[in-house]
């Protein structure tokens, strides 16, 4: 039986990769985001069998459930939730960013995801069958000057995403978080700093960072396994990040 994906951010980036991956995996997929325009693209280059464009806006819930109530028939069963769909938005420390920037990725990363897989999990837990992935970052365990609320947001992703295993106990439904480091070949960076090319240049410069293609890989993988073993969490660098010892600030 062929199983139905859907996945958020579909247009760009991850969820772009992914989609294109979960379709040579012999899935449907039922891609995502705002850009209308760019999904028609994917859908010309993957196939309408395989590809279903859904233009919607995670933060904005209306627009969730009226794209959600579009869906033909035989695109209805979601077998494999991918919440890729999330924003930074500066790198100011708390007491200088823009509080708008605040509520932009509170209502995306934490309120849209949320809200999209209440939506969603019913659905599979009458079915005792389906997977959930969530795209976290090591931001939300490992903090970082100006990382604030996108790091607040993303550890919020991770317990959830516990948390959900907790409430979904005696079910099949599995739950994944996966949480990358510096990624490069997305939009992320140039929407963190609001199209200042020249700062996302210099961010990436000669860092081999993770690439879309590794976070599709690493999904298809979690897709792939038997159905009686659950990955809580995957955490992903690139080589080239590490660690670092602890600031000490001396008068």
């Amino acid at each position: 039986m062929v199983k139905t994906a859907l996945v958020t951010g579909a247009s760009a980036g991850f969820g772009k990769a992914i989609a294109e991956k979960l379709t040579a995996d012999g899935y449907k997929v039922i891609g995502a985001a705002r850009r209308w325009d760019r999904l028609q693209v994917l859908r010309d280059e993957l196939g309408k069998d395989c590809f279903f464009p859904l233009q919607m806006d995670v933060s904005k819930t209306q627009e969730i459930d009226q794209a959600l109530a579009s869906l033909p028939q035989d695109w209805q069963a979601v077998d494999l939730l991918v919440n890729n769909a999330g924003l930074a938005l500066g790198l100011d420390k708390a007491y200088e960013a823009d509080f708008k920037d605040w509520q932009t990725m509170i209502q995306t990363n934490i309120i849209g995801l949320t809200y999209l897989t209440h939506q969603i999990l019913p659905q599979m837990v009458e079915r005792n069958a389906g997977l959930i992935i969530n795209l976290g970052s090591t931001a939300g365990t490992v903090p970082y000057p100006g990382g604030n609320i996108y790091g607040a947001s993303k550890a919020f992703v991770k317990q959830f995403s516990l948390n959900l295993r907790a409430d979904l106990f005696g079910t099949q439904v599995r739950v994944t978080n996966i949480e990358p480091g510096l990624c490069e070949g997305t939009e992320f960076s140039n929407v963190r700093f609001k199209g200042d090319n020249q700062r996302v240049e210099q961010l990436y410069q000669g860092a081999h960072a993770i690439r879309p293609q590794d976070i599709a890989e690493t999904v298809a993988w979690i897709s792939r396994q038997p159905e009686h073993l659950n990955i809580n969490r995957i955490e992903i660098m690139p080589v080239s990040q590490s660690f670092g010892p602890q600031p000490v600030h001396r008068d």
